[in-house]
Formats: structure tokens, C-alpha cells, sequence
């Protein structure tokens, strides 16, 4: 059955954060699908300045202990002390999904090419990726938190000084009602420039 055009700008528009995700998690072969709808994002000179680590089941406490890590060494930099309820949260924020895809930036030298143009193109690639996973029929949330670039994070996902961790894309499903959209009202967000 073909799909129209207007379906299709409809599905794009019914997009929704989820954060509430339990099990199933997407089957290898859709995981694998999401990830080429991530790599097909735009990539001047096909620099792939993107990576993806696929963080799952015993690895998301590991996880975790690399995110209690750096909140403890952010507080001790700002002089302050992480209390036990805060420390037993972010201990378990990768347990709020039963998959994490992290995505991190591998920026190369180009001339023609600066690091924010990089820097974007990994955002595409997100964008994509969850657009991807919508499709699979699974629900997601785009994550990141003062965290995510703090150096004990960046260890644990092999991550250079000068890249990035751009996203935690938490996927599995979720039962709950999609919420709708209000009518998009663009006129704000836009100019035309024209003679």
C-alpha cells in the first residue's frame, strides 16, 4: 500500500518524547535498520563524524556507575556534597529504558568542513535514529543532562577530550497514550527572503 506524502508529514509531526520505557527493547536486525537510517543523515564529505554505542542489560549499571562518577566529581569542582537520594538516582538513570544508544561525535580535520557542521550532522543522524525506531513501532526519548560530557562519561564510552556526547537515545516501548500536537504555528520561526 502506498503511502502519501501528507501521511508520511503527519507521522514526522506525530513525533513524541517518551520516557517511560519498559520491554521490548528493538530485535538486533531492527536496531541494525535504525542505525543505517542514522547513517544515511546529511555528511559533507562523507566524513561520518558519528558513533554509536548500544548500551543493554547488566552494561546499563555499568553504565551508571560511570554517571555516579562524574556527579561526584562535578559536586566535589562546585564544593558541594551528593546526598544518598540523589546518588541512588543517578545510579539508575540508565535503568529508565531497557536500551541506550549513545551517540558521540568522531570529528576529523576538513577544511571545508568545520566541527559545528559535524556537530550537526551527528544531530541528523539522531533525529534519524529515532525517526527509525518510531517506525519499528518503538518509543524513545533524546537525552543528554549535565553529565553526559563530564570526563568519566567520556572514559567509559571512549570518547575524546574534543568530541562529544550528543545523545542518550532511550528506546524500548511504552503502553501509554501518545499525547497530541497543537496546530504548528511557524510564523514565528520563519522569514522569506526574497526579490
Amino acid at each position: 500500500m502506498a503511502v502519501t506524502d501528507e501521511q508520511v508529514i503527519n507521522w514526522i509531526k506525530s513525533r513524541r518524547s517518551i520516557g517511560n520505557l519498559t520491554i521490548p527493547a528493538p530485535k538486533p536486525a531492527q536496531l541494525q535498520a535504525a542505525i543505517e537510517c542514522a547513517m544515511s543523515a546529511p555528511d559533507h564529505k562523507k566524513l561520518t563524524p558519528w558513533r554509536f554505542s548500544v548500551v543493554q542489560g547488566q552494561a546499563r549499571h555499568a553504565m551508571g556507575r560511570a554517571l555516579l562518577e562524574a556527579a561526584q566529581a562535578k559536586a566535589e569542582r562546585d564544593g558541594e556534597v551528593l546526598d544518598e537520594r540523589t546518588q541512588d538516582k543517578t545510579l539508575k538513570m540508565p535503568l529508565r529504558a531497557p536500551m541506550i544508544i549513545t551517540v558521540t561525535t568522531r570529528m576529523r580535520y576538513h577544511e571545508k568542513v568545520p566541527p559545528f557542521e559535524q556537530l550537526l550532522s551527528a544531530g541528523a543522524a539522531v533525529q534519524n535514529l529515532i525517526l527509525a525506531l518510531q517506525a519499528q513501532g518503538y518509543s524513545s526519548v533524546w537525552r543528554t543532562g549535565p553529565l553526559a560530557n563530564e570526563p568519566a562519561v567520556k572514559r567509559y564510552f571512549n570518547v575524546s577530550a574534543e568530541d562529544y556526547i550528543c545523545a542518550f537515545v532511550y528506546v524500548g516501548s511504552s503502553h501509554c497514550a501518545m499525547p497530541t500536537r497543537n496546530e504548528i504555528d511557524i510564523s514565528d520561526y520563519v522569514s522569506y527572503l526574497s526579490e
